[in-house]
């Protein structure tokens, strides 16, 4: 039993640390507080999680807020904020960030071409920046429990829209064990198993693990 050579990190058409970025755009309190797609604490852990796994595999972080200078809003949530400690943090007026040229310079200054979006609300601050994304030649990928929308319709009906012109819809678990993709790589599966855990992960996982580990 044994794995394969490790493929092209900069070039797997899967996502791999070396290939992919990490796209955070508006978790403000009164995003958060309207959400109705998705219960809002699971909403909170789910993108935290997601924030930490950037950290863990080295993933370039792009964080963007609207209308906190402008004083109409509040800064990214604690949770997520104590989470991205370091990573600057572009404001904007515009509801689309990809029409901000700060936010669209710091996504670009990444080098990578596969952007795991994250956004609230599903049907504007992610579905108009996804769509532009895709238009340039870029991979998007829509984490869809870790973003939430106005409405259940809303959300569903942006990542429809998302994924009929391109996107390639992903889930929390899903993007950790994309990322991790072999046991074998054991300097991170301790930090992947506490986020597994720490989002929903189940016992069987932590069962197949520990199997591994015994050998």
């Amino acid at each position: 039993m044994a794995s394969l050579p490790i493929r092209d990190q900069q070039h797997d058409h899967l996502l791999t640390p070396e290939n992919a970025a990490l796209i955070i755009i508006d978790y403000q309190p009164v995003q958060v507080n309207s959400i109705a797609s998705m219960d809002r604490q699971l909403l909170v852990n789910n993108i935290t999680g997601v924030a930490r796994m950037a950290k863990l595999y080295g993933l370039p972080i792009v964080l963007s807020t609207v209308n906190v200078k402008t004083g109409f809003n509040k800064e990214t949530i604690p949770q997520l904020k104590r989470e991205l400690d370091g990573v600057p943090s572009y404001d904007r007026t515009t509801i689309n960030s990809w029409e901000d040229a700060e936010f669209l310079a710091a996504v670009k200054a990444t080098g990578r071409k596969k952007l795991i979006m994250t956004a609230l609300w599903t049907e504007a601050c992610l579905s108009f920046p996804a769509l532009d994304a895709l238009k340039e030649g870029y991979e998007v990928y829509p984490v869809v429990d870790a973003v939430g929308g106005t409405s259940l319709a809303a959300h569903e009906a942006a990542l429809r829209r998302m994924e009929q012109a391109g996107a390639q819809l992903t889930s929390v678990p899903q993007l950790f064990c994309e990322l991790q993709r072999d046991w074998a790589r054991s300097a991170t599966v301790p930090g992947f198993m506490e986020l597994f855990i720490k989002t929903g992960g189940t016992a069987g996982i932590q069962f197949s693990y520990d199997r591994t580990e015994s050998k």
